[in-house]
C-alpha cells in the first residue's frame, strides 16, 4: 500500500479520520484486488481491499452483499464482516472490514449457518426471483432484474447472458435456445423458494473461524433456488462432510437435488470459460451437451 495511500485514510475526510495506521501487511488477494492487513493505533486490525477506480462499483457491490447476507445471518453460527467503509482515497477504490481471524478445519458450524441464512430469508421472501440491481460474479457480469418463475429467472438471468458472451469463443445461443426453452419448464416443476444465496460459494470465498462458526466473504448475492450456493460448493475442491451433514440437519435438501447440480454450476462453467477460457470451453461444452441428454 503506497503512502500516498496510508496518508490518505486517516485524514480529516478519509475513512479512517483521526486515528493511526501503526502497519500494513500485504495478504494473498485475488486478480482483481490488492489485499492488506492495517494495524491501528488503538489495537484493532481491518482488513483492505484496494484496486483502481474502476473497481469502485465491485467494491460497492461487494459491500452491498455483505449487507444483505449479515441481515439474514445467525451470528451464532455463522459470520459476516460487515462494510466499515467503502469508496475512493486518493485516487484508488478501497473497501474496509473487520480483520477475522480465520482457521479453517470442521465445516459445521458454516452448514449449519448458510442453512439457517437461506431458511430465514426464505421465510421472508419477496415472492420473486432475481435482484434489483446489476452485479459481478468474479468480473463478470451478473444482470439485476426479477422474475416471477425460477425457470425464467434462472435462463435468462443467468445462462443467456453467458452464452451470448460465449460467441466470441465458438458458442452459438442459437444452436442451445430449443433446450433453454425446455429447460425453463423443467426448473419451473422444481418450485423452489426463492431464497438470499451467497451466489459465489466456492472454497475460497468461505471459511471458519478461530471459534468453529462459519465465516461468507466475495458474495454475489441474489433471490434465487438455495440449491445454487450447494451445488457450487461441488466446484473448484468443494466443501467437507461435516458441512453437508450439518446443513442438512437444518434444511435437508430434496433428494432429487442432485439432478439440478451440473444446471447450476453451468452458469459458473460459462463465465469462467469467457473470463478465462483455456479448459473452461471445453468443460462448458461437455456439460451442455449433458444437459441435452437430461432434459431432452
Amino acid at each position: 500500500m503506497n503512502q500516498l495511500l496510508r496518508q490518505g485514510l486517516v485524514a480529516a475526510q478519509g475513512p479512517l479520520a483521526g486515528g493511526g495506521i501503526k502497519d500494513v501487511s500485504c495478504v494473498a488477494g485475488g486478480c482483481i484486488h490488492q489485499a492488506w492487513q492495517l494495524q491501528l493505533d488503538d489495537g484493532r486490525s481491518l482488513f483492505a481491499k484496494t484496486g483502481g477506480l474502476d473497481v469502485l462499483a465491485m467494491l460497492s457491490v461487494e459491500a452491498e452483499g455483505l449487507r444483505a447476507l449479515k441481515a439474514w445471518a445467525d451470528p451464532e453460527f455463522l459470520e459476516v464482516p460487515e462494510p466499515l467503509a467503502v469508496e475512493q482515497v486518493c485516487g484508488e477504490s478501497i473497501l474496509l472490514l473487520p480483520w477475522l481471524e480465520l482457521r479453517g478445519g470442521k465445516e459445521d458450524g458454516l452448514g449449519r449457518g448458510l442453512a439457517l441464512l437461506h431458511q430465514a430469508s426464505a421465510a421472508a421472501h419477496p415472492g420473486r426471483f432475481g435482484w434489483q440491481t446489476d452485479g459481478f460474479i468474479g468480473a463478470g457480469a451478473q444482470p439485476g432484474g426479477w422474475r416471477e418463475g425460477w425457470g425464467d429467472c434462472f435462463v435468462s438471468l443467468r445462462l443467456i447472458p453467458q452464452l451470448k458472451q460465449a460467441k466470441h469463443w465458438g458458442l452459438d445461443l442459437e444452436d442451445w435456445k430449443p433446450i433453454l426453452s425446455r429447460l425453463i419448464s423443467w426448473l419451473d416443476r422444481h418450485q423452489p423458494i426463492p431464497s438470499m444465496v451467497h451466489g459465489d460459494l466456492w472454497s475460497g470465498n468461505a471459511s471458519v473461524l478461530r471459534d468453529g462458526r462459519g465465516v461468507l466473504l466475495d458474495p454475489a448475492i441474489w433471490w434465487a433456488d438455495r440449491e445454487v450456493d450447494l451445488a457450487m460448493t461441488r466446484l473448484f475442491g468443494g466443501f467437507s462432510k461435516d458441512f453437508y451433514a450439518a446443513y442438512n440437519e437444518v434444511w435437508p435438501l430434496p433428494v432429487d437435488s442432485i439432478e439440478r447440480i451440473e444446471i447450476y454450476n453451468l452458469y459458473h462453467l460459462l463465465n469462467h470459460a469467457n473470463l478465462f477460457g483455456g479448459s473452461y470451453k471445453k468443460q462448458s461444452e461437455a456439460s451442455l451437451r449433458r444437459l441435452t441428454s437430461l432434459i431432452g
